[in-house]
């Protein structure tokens, strides 16, 4: 099959390596690793504020740390499963993992759907990255 693009010069590229300098993704790639990921994984800036971050003022006993690895572990999980929501066809999965809220005075928690995306990255090695289900 033909690239309908050949022939044409690029003229602007956004690589995932900036998108990570910039903030607009988030390397999770160490405890990713831990978790069993053997491509690196990102996630989105907005999957991050709503599924990990925590402040220390809502007092409750949760940190950043552990909320990842909820993520992960449940990304892992939606990564080897027959099927279920993921097609074969498609590079994405979708899972749930339940998290306190980060606002103050939140104590239960609620699902959040996020959507997990393996693709080439910068280089054309295949890398995941999280997402919200309504992202790109």
């Amino acid at each position: 099959m033909n690239n309908p693009f050949d022939g044409f010069k690029v003229i602007s590229s956004y690589t995932r390596e900036r998108a990570i300098g910039d903030g607009v993704l988030r390397d999770v790639s160490a405890l990713a690793k831990e978790s069993g990921f053997a491509v690196p994984v990102a996630m989105t800036s907005a999957a991050w504020m709503e599924a990990v971050s925590w402040s220390q003022s809502n007092e409750a006993f949760q940190d950043e740390t552990g909320r990842l690895w909820d993520v992960l572990i449940m990304a892992k999980f939606a990564a080897t499963r027959p099927q279920g929501r993921r097609s074969e066809e498609s590079p994405r999965s979708s899972f749930s993992v339940y998290r306190v809220p980060n606002i103050s005075d939140a104590t239960e928690a609620t699902e959040l759907a996020l959507d997990m995306h393996i693709g080439p990255g910068d280089d054309g090695a295949p890398v995941i990255t999280i997402m919200l289900e309504h992202e790109d």
